[in-house]
């Protein structure tokens, strides 16, 4: 496998995107609630969506672009109104913003892809909208400034933005993947999680695209989780332009290997800042599962502990409470000998074994709730029963997250 490096970047990292941001005043009065994103050049466009039997407006729109194959030049993203369960109208008021991008880009509508995210059951104030979109063209533009503050306008209870990009070689060319993504509250994916949008310089069909995405999808956003709420707009879109000039890639090679590597890169370290970010977390919370019979069991293992509210709220008060844990890996579905499990913490704090064969280990309490005050955790299950292992990532349970869920829409 080719080196892959990170860089400070985000969604204009890769070469021929542009971004922009404006305060529309769409829900929120004192920020940014709008961004842009631009390519220059017809990009091929992958997309994964809520598996939610509820389903917002942007992501039936998007979710047709992309099956058909469109090439895409553009995306609007708002924060404040979901855009879901707004029936007929909803629908129409995606129509009704590619229409206005669209003529204010210079651009067919349906390379036009939308995505809202907020508060579910309203109505988009659409001449907002439109004059966002119109206050947003001429300010587009590439770097650090504006893929950040464009970061920062699609937030919602996020405290602060989530970037990443990567850069490597294909065939001496070199290729740069980045991304910005939101996402706080309502999370445990079944695609992806909330809103996520990475952009890509290189040059590939559509249909690798796509396979690339949901195989990556698999391995990062739908292995977190915040509080066990699906949502309705739930929405990864890749974008990729092709103006990195590499020879095109059409077939499962090493440069396609390389990509996907990459993809994941970024789209890991996204997913883990969301799961940080939790609404009202004070830390990251990361369960890796190793020796477990099949990667699959593994991963079942893993969400399952992650989402376990008990073994949350234990992570909070800095408990060592391990029989929670395995309490959660007993009711996730997998067959195993739990009197062969070993559980390890860790932390920048130490690390220090809390069960050993299934049993209480020796070990200080004092000394694991010191690992456990730690802004980031790690519990390692150690199945002891094959080869494979994964990992998944989510964050404690605190009092604030109720706070902010009890007056959410006001």
């Amino acid at each position: 496998m080719k080196e892959i490096t990170e860089i400070k970047g985000g969604v204009t990292a890769a070469k021929g995107f542009l971004a922009a941001h404006t305060a529309a005043g769409i829900k929120y009065k004192d920020r940014d609630d709008m961004a842009l994103l631009f390519s220059e050049r017809p990009a091929a466009a992958a997309g994964t969506f809520t598996q939610n039997v509820v389903k917002a407006a942007p992501v039936l729109w998007d979710r047709r672009i992309v099956e058909e194959g469109k090439a895409a030049r553009a995306v609007v993203i708002n924060a404040g109104i979901a855009n879901a369960c707004t029936g007929k109208e909803g629908m129409d008021y995606c129509e009704r913003t590619a229409g206005c991008a669209a003529s204010t880009l210079q651009i067919p509508q349906d390379s036009v892809l939308v995505a809202s995210t907020g508060v579910i059951g309203m109505q988009l104030p659409m001449e907002r909208i439109e004059q966002g979109i119109r206050a947003m063209a001429p300010g587009l533009a590439r770097g650090r400034e504006a893929e950040n503050k464009a970061a920062r306008a699609i937030m919602t209870t996020d405290t602060r933005e989530k970037e990443a990009a990567v850069t490597f070689t294909v065939g001496g060319t070199s290729v740069t993947v980045g991304g910005m993504c939101k996402g706080s509250g309502m999370i445990h994916p079944n695609m992806c999680t909330m809103l996520s949008f990475v952009t890509t310089d290189l040059c590939i069909s559509q249909e690798l695209l796509q396979e690339a995405l949901r195989g990556s999808v698999a391995k990062t956003y739908n292995m977190i989780s915040v509080d066990g709420d699906t949502s309705t707009n739930d929405t990864c879109l890749l974008l990729a332009n092709g103006m990195a000039g590499n020879e095109k890639i059409t077939e499962k090679n090493e440069a396609y290997e390389t990509f996907v590597e990459a993809l994941t890169r970024v789209n890991r370290t996204l997913a883990k800042m969301m799961a940080g970010d939790g609404e009202g977390a004070t830390a990251l919370f990361e369960v890796k599962v190793v020796h477990a019979k099949t990667e699959e069991d593994a991963a079942v293992l893993a969400r399952s502990v992650i989402s376990s509210n008990l073994t949350k709220a234990a992570i909070f008060g800095h408990d060592a409470n391990w029989g929670r844990i395995l309490c959660a890996l007993g009711y996730a579905g997998p067959q195993f000998d739990p009197e062969r499990v070993d559980l390890t913490l860790e932390s920048a704090n130490g690390r220090l074994m809390i069960l050993r064969q299934g049993v209480a280990a020796d070990y200080s309490e004092e000394e694991a709730s010191r690992i456990l005050s730690a802004d980031s955790v790690t519990a390692v299950c150690d199945m002891n029963m094959g080869e494979a292992e994964a990992a998944a990532w989510g964050c404690d349970l605190t009092y604030d997250y109720v706070k902010i869920n009890a007056d959410y829409r006001s």
